[in-house]
């Protein structure tokens, strides 16, 4: 608590009232007392009403995506000698003022904090304070609210635009791409019952025709060809395309796994997450992509059997492209203003990047052939 300003009004106080008993004037005896009281009594009726006083955050939800409103609660609790004191809360912008009158048991109020986080990550949110005041603002005193908390800030998931070839004029895209369709092409193995929620693409209809009951297709992708979008996190000039990498590794997962399922690798990770067509696994994901922070070191993919499509997610290139992008091909993502080694042509769009569809050397899947189709080989 700063008692300055009352100090000081208290020993104004006490010179008046010494010059009114030195001269003898009555005149200065009256405002002197009065001073010289309101100085040195209201630091202590400050300091009671602080005492009786607090502000605690309630706990909120553990995560929140950006750019989404995150909304707290903080519960304000008065003494018996009520309250007049501002609320000052880091997420909640300007002070709010608080005014509560007296009450036996005192009283409590609730306010709603509302705020939204620009990047992902984990955030440390600081506890509220109330700062206590008398209507002359002589002697302000802070009372604490408590511990701070802590918030885990998810990316945004931002749609994938399957774009055109401009040179060309034939589109990569037949309703919303075969590009997307040659990342999530699935070879047919057999037929099994069929489950609630497959897709009716999937449903063999000449089976119930013939009478042998609801069957479904099982697709070779379930367990072998699903997509890998890996994401390098090799960034240290500019953290923000780090993000954006980031937002466009989350939205390509999410779009692939709809359609089939995909892997994740990402961070130090020696194994892939697996997503399944009903995002089975998606929240574990999109925690790990939340907490990628930027590295000196290469995604780990000299290990990698899977034959599915790659899918190549960095926020600048540091260095070479992974051999075995070179090799097989794939499509790789990078920020819209990053320059890629050659003139591919641009397949997709996501997040403020562009993936462009990278034609390896005896690649035979979709997405190989539909490079060499439209683009021919890298300039």
């Amino acid at each position: 608590m700063s008692a300055a300003r009352a100090a000081a009004v208290a020993l104004g106080g006490v010179l008046l009232t010494l010059c009114g008993l030195a001269f003898d004037t009555s005149a200065l005896l009256v405002p002197g007392v009065a001073f010289t009281a309101v100085g040195a009594l209201t630091p202590a009726a400050v300091w009671v009403v602080a005492r009786g006083a607090g502000a605690v955050r309630l706990p909120g939800e553990p995560e929140v995506t950006e750019g989404e409103p995150f909304r707290s609660l903080v519960v304000i609790r008065s003494g018996p000698l009520g309250l007049y004191a501002e609320l000052r809360d880091p997420l909640g912008g300007d002070p709010y003022p608080i005014t509560m009158g007296p009450s036996l048991n005192g009283r409590t109020l609730r306010v709603e904090v509302t705020a939204s986080f620009a990047r992902r990550g984990r955030k440390q949110l600081p506890a509220p304070e109330l700062r206590t005041v008398d209507p002359l603002g002589l002697a302000p005193a802070t009372v604490a609210g408590g511990e701070g908390q802590e918030l885990l800030v998810l990316p945004r998931i931002e749609p994938v635009r399957w774009r055109e070839h401009g040179g060309s004029g034939r589109r990569l895209a037949h309703d919303r791409g075969t590009l997307a369709d040659a990342l999530t092409a699935s070879e047919v193995d057999g037929l099994r019952p069929y489950r609630p929620g497959t897709p009716a693409s999937r449903i063999h209809w000449p089976a119930l025709a013939r009478g042998a009951g609801l069957l479904e297709r099982r697709m070779r992708a379930e367990h072998e060809s699903r997509p890998l979008v890996v994401l390098d996190s090799r960034c240290a000039e500019e953290p923000e395309r780090l993000d954006r990498a980031v937002r466009a590794a989350a939205s390509l997962v999410v779009e692939l796994a709809r359609r089939g399922g995909c892997g994740l690798l990402c961070g130090d990770a020696g194994r892939p997450l697996e997503i399944d067509a009903r995002l089975g696994g998606w929240p574990a994901a999109l925690r790990r992509l939340a907490l990628v922070a930027a590295t000196q070191r290469p995604p780990a993919l000299a290990a990698r059997r899977r034959p599915g499509p790659l899918v190549y997610v960095a926020g600048e290139l540091a260095g070479r492209l992974p051999a075995i992008l070179q090799e097989t091909g794939g499509v790789l993502v990078l920020p819209a203003e990053v320059t890629p080694p050659a003139r591919w042509p641009v397949g997709l769009e996501v997040a403020g990047c562009l993936g462009y569809l990278v034609g390896g050397r005896g690649r035979r899947d979709g997405v190989g052939e539909q490079t060499g189709e439209l683009a021919g080989a890298p300039s």
